[in-house]
């Protein structure tokens, strides 16, 4: 059966154009595919660059659900940018439960203003599990970029398999407590158009979290995020028993840029 998935990566542009050490992120980072956390200078005036990633969460949380019923999950990351556009492979391996996904994309990234930045992208996801499944989503973000304290963004997905749409409204604040150190609370709110269940349209999940990220060298940085999620209607109407559907989680990565 194929797990309920939602990935943006506009956080894989992010980590490899935005600079850091004391200036401020200019896009939003969501958590649905929960990987790829902050940012990262590295160099710069490159014709391409390319970010290697490890990340470890300890539960698969996507669509505000467990899509694993036991243990974590582990991230491999490897994106490849030029100009505008990134070439990214991801694999997911459960811990415990028996489960490999992967996910490959590529992303176009425009600036459209000084104030808005766009992307679009497109990417094919392969499950190996109990069942195997496949699916193909297409993907949009739009993000407002004129303040330096909060980052308003709209992240949307079409799936082919479930032939619906999922769309996130996302709050992100980012603050320097130390020259390197960075803190960023966010909250997420998503709506669920038959791309998670099919018998309910609106309100999914209310997302809240704070992220962490802290560069150990110019072309390495160290990030995590605590997380917790709201079940709303569409998460509520699959399940006579509404308890235990919130979900608490946490997660941290390894970034290297070059």
């Amino acid at each position: 059966m194929r797990p309920l998935k939602q990935v943006n990566v506009i956080a894989i542009h992010l980590l490899l154009t935005t600079p850091c050490y004391g200036e401020q992120p200019t896009e939003s980072i969501t958590h649905d595919e929960q990987h790829l956390l902050s940012t990262l200078e590295a160099a710069k005036g490159e014709s391409f660059q390319l970010l290697l990633d490890l990340g470890f969460d300890s539960k698969y949380i996507s669509e505000g659900r467990n899509n694993l019923e036991d243990g974590a999950i582990i991230w491999t990351t490897a994106a490849l940018q030029k100009d505008a556009l990134t070439l990214y492979a991801t694999m997911g391996r459960g811990t415990q439960a028996h489960y490999i996904e992967w996910n490959l994309g590529l992303e176009y990234t425009a600036q459209l203003n000084d104030q808005l930045q766009a992307s679009l992208g497109y990417q094919r996801l392969e499950f190996y599990g109990e069942e195997r499944s496949h699916d193909n989503e297409l993907f949009s973000t739009l993000a407002y970029t004129g303040l330096t304290w909060l980052t308003p963004s709209i992240n949307y997905t079409y799936a082919t398999q479930a032939k619906g749409y999922f769309i996130e409204l996302n709050l992100h604040s980012h603050w320097n407590v130390t020259d390197k150190l960075t803190l960023s609370p966010y909250i997420t709110q998503s709506l669920d158009y038959q791309y998670a269940t099919e018998q309910h349209n609106g309100k999914n999940h209310l997302q809240l979290g704070v992220e962490v990220e802290y560069p150990i060298t110019e072309f390495m940085l160290i990030s995590a995020h605590l997380s917790h999620s709201f079940a709303q209607q569409d998460i509520k109407q699959e399940s006579p028993n509404t308890s235990g559907l919130n979900k608490t989680f946490f997660g941290g990565h390894l970034t290297w840029i070059f």
